[in-house]
C-alpha cells in the first residue's frame, strides 16, 4: 500500500464543508463518513477529514483555534499548470472560500496562490515548471534585480 497523508479539519458545519471540498475537486468516501466525519479524497493518497469540533474533541484535549483569526499550518497542493491554480482558487471562491488570503506568489519557475475554506483553513495551490522542480530554479539574482 502507497504511504498516504490525511490532513484532519475541524469544521464547524459538516456539511457546509463536504459541499465546499466537493466544489473543489475532492471526492466523499462514503465509507468513512457519518454525521461527525467526513472522508473527502482528492487522490489515492491524499485524504481531509473533516471532523466537527464535538468528533475533533475525541483525539485531542487542545483547544479549536479560530483559523479566521490564527493560523497552525497552511496546506499546499500541486497543480499541472498556472491555469490549475488560478482554476482552483476560483472553485473555491464559487463555493464560499476566500481568495487570495495570502499574498499571491510569481517567481516565473513558480506560480502560486492561497484560499481559505469557509473555517477559514489556509490552502496554497501552486504550479513548478517541471525543469525546476528536478534541477532547482537556478540563479535568480538576475530577476531579483530585475
Amino acid at each position: 500500500m502507497a504511504q498516504m497523508i490525511f490532513v484532519n479539519l475541524p469544521v464547524a458545519d459538516l456539511p457546509r464543508s463536504k459541499a465546499f471540498y466537493e466544489a473543489i475537486g475532492f471526492a466523499n468516501e462514503p465509507k468513512f463518513t457519518d454525521d461527525t466525519a467526513a472522508a473527502m479524497q482528492l487522490s489515492e493518497t491524499i485524504v481531509v477529514m473533516l471532523l466537527t469540533h464535538a468528533r475533533w474533541k475525541d483525539f485531542t484535549a487542545k483547544e479549536i483555534p479560530d483559523a479566521k483569526r490564527s493560523a497552525q499550518v497552511m496546506n499546499a497542493l500541486s497543480r499541472e499548470s498556472r491555469q490549475d491554480v488560478d482554476a482552483q482558487v476560483d472553485a473555491a471562491v464559487r463555493a464560499g472560500g476566500v481568495a487570495d488570503c495570502n499574498p499571491v506568489q510569481d517567481h516565473g519557475f513558480m506560480y502560486g496562490r492561497s484560499f481559505e475554506d469557509p473555517d477559514g483553513h489556509i490552502w496554497e495551490t501552486f504550479w513548478m515548471d517541471p525543469a525546476a522542480a528536478e534541477h532547482g530554479p537556478g540563479d535568480q539574482s538576475a530577476e531579483a534585480d530585475a
